[in-house]
């Protein structure tokens, strides 16, 4: 299902700055049984995303009915939602499109690739912005799949741990979760946020900061977390293999859980 402007057609025009430019902002989330997952939650960010890039959003009420009509027919799938800037960047589209779940690869290994184009604390207008220019982003994880790993890591050029490319990252160390800080500039994860608070409930201490990447040397339970990936454990990062104990299976019941009875 894919609706422009709320009705059915897969067309936007080559003269849209979005084609042209990857001028526009997304957000992607999850269905169950045609049943949206923390849409106001994703709605939300998709309006800070827009007013970072001075683009409009339809009406809330008129976009949820949009993401109810493009999920309804397909039960479990990716339902993704793009706004462009429109034609020589005036009269932007709205793009709501359902798609099947990719596949996650498991066992999931990660490759730590330097990103110089991530703000990485620097101050930056578009920093946690999810815009539609994911170039540099996508590259990294074809270069990490041509090493044999299942993605990339991005890291900072002093090798501070910062994000995958459509991922946040934590992991267990000394009976803490720790995870990259929000103020490196990484995406401000919906499901980071409630992997965050699950962990809490479940017993064990967050710690959101700025870490070398040899932190993930005394590392257990590193995990990807994202729409797609949910709580993912990584078998292996880099050349390290770090081991599981029983907080990855508890947290992914825990989340596993909260997304059953979330809506």
């Amino acid at each position: 299902m894919i609706l422009v402007d709320g009705e059915p057609s897969d067309h936007v025009p080559v003269t849209d700055s979005v084609v042209q430019r990857g001028d526009g902002v997304f957000e992607a989330l999850r269905t169950a049984d045609g049943r949206p997952f923390a849409l106001e939650e994703h709605l939300d960010r998709l309006e800070r995303s827009a007013a970072a890039m001075d683009l409009e959003v339809v009406d809330r009420e008129l976009l949820r009915s949009w993401v109810d009509l493009a999920a309804e027919p397909v039960g479990h799938a990716l339902v993704r939602i793009l706004l462009t800037r429109g034609d020589n960047g005036t009269g932007g589209r709205t793009v709501v499109l359902s798609e099947p779940l990719p596949v996650v690869p498991e066992p999931f290994s990660v490759l730590p690739h330097r990103a110089p184009w991530h703000p990485a604390g620097r101050p930056w207008e578009l920093a946690g912005v999810k815009t539609l220019s994911y170039a540099p982003n996508l590259a990294a994880s074809r270069i990490a799949r041509r090493a044999g790993y299942s993605d990339a890591l991005l890291v900072s050029d002093d090798d501070t741990i910062l994000e995958g490319p459509t991922f946040c990252i934590g992991w267990l160390v000394d009976g803490h979760f720790e995870t990259p800080s929000l103020d490196l500039g990484i995406l401000a994860s919906i499901t980071r946020a409630q992997a965050i608070e699950l962990a809490g409930s479940i017993g064990v201490g967050v710690l959101e900061g700025r870490f070398h990447l040899d932190r993930l040397e005394k590392a257990t339970d590193v995990i990807a977390m994202s729409t797609v990936k949910q709580v993912t454990p990584v078998a292996r990062c880099g050349d390290l293999e770090p081991p599981a104990t029983d907080f990855t299976d508890r947290l992914r019941r825990a989340f596993a859980s909260f997304a059953a009875g979330a809506g």
